[in-house]
């Protein structure tokens, strides 16, 4: 899990506007659906950047944690990697990785143990096959295939008024807003599993335990903002289909 997800708006179709030329009152959905993912973002970021300078009391780096919330939960064969960048953390179950940003990994801070434990949770979902994980690791292609595609194929069918491309369009991008829904349970419970680690061991005080909360629950708004930016993105296919097929 990457917890800047602004940089997903492409994957799931922002990309494709510049090919649509005609102007109409449904680019308001667009630029509602930016405007939340900017300030889901800022949020995420001014949170992270808050609580990073909070040192925990346990003293535990990122890493440290990590590794401590693995092996408390039974967990000895996942690697924990240092990867560049800024809350680029995240889980890869193909290769039992855990990668720790450069702003995670050796830092002490509340923040830093808090993500830290979140993708951990990741990898105690996975050892434990938590259904919508699966789910999401087998919508992957899909999802891939559906943002890659959609939005030349939606194009296309307005373009030469073929109405079994539109719907094929539609269907494509919703396959990219299932993926997304998919996901928000998988937050929400990787969170929920990493606090209530981070309790059970004593790595983090109430106090800790309560700015965690705050941090974590910022990232999660990142991804119910992106969710809510693509079905307002799939409503403006559908009224652009349902305007088309008028005119037809």
């Amino acid at each position: 899990m990457n917890l800047l997800v602004s940089s997903s708006n492409a994957f799931y179709g922002y990309g494709g506007y510049g090919m649509y030329r005609y102007m109409d009152w449904t680019y308001l959905l667009v630029i509602a659906g930016l405007i939340l993912s900017m300030i889901a973002s800022a949020r995420v970021k001014s949170t992270f950047a808050q609580y990073s300078r909070v040192r925990s009391m346990s003293g535990l780096t990122g890493a440290m944690a990590a590794e401590k919330v693995l092996h408390s939960s039974g967990i000895y064969d996942v690697r924990i990697e240092r990867v560049s960048g800024e809350l680029t953390d995240h889980y890869d179950p193909r290769s039992k990785v855990l990668r720790l940003s450069d702003s995670t990994y050796g830092s002490n801070s509340v923040a830093a143990v808090c993500v830290a434990a979140h993708e951990c949770g990741h990898a105690i979902q996975h050892q434990k096959s938590y259904g919508p994980l699966v789910l999401r690791s087998t919508l992957v292609p899909l999802a891939n295939f559906g943002s890659t595609l959609s939005w030349p194929v939606f194009l296309m069918g307005l373009i030469l008024s073929v109405r079994p491309l539109v719907t094929v369009g539609i269907i494509l991008f919703s396959l990219a807003v299932l993926f997304q829904l998919v996901t928000l349970p998988v937050e929400f419970n990787a969170s929920s599993r990493a606090l209530q680690v981070l309790r059970e061991t004593h790595m983090l005080g109430d106090t800790e335990l309560a700015a965690g909360r705050k941090v974590l629950g910022a990232a999660a708004m990142t991804y119910v903002a992106s969710l809510a930016a693509s079905i307002l993105q799939l409503l403006r296919l559908i009224i652009l289909a349902g305007g088309r097929k008028r005119n037809d």
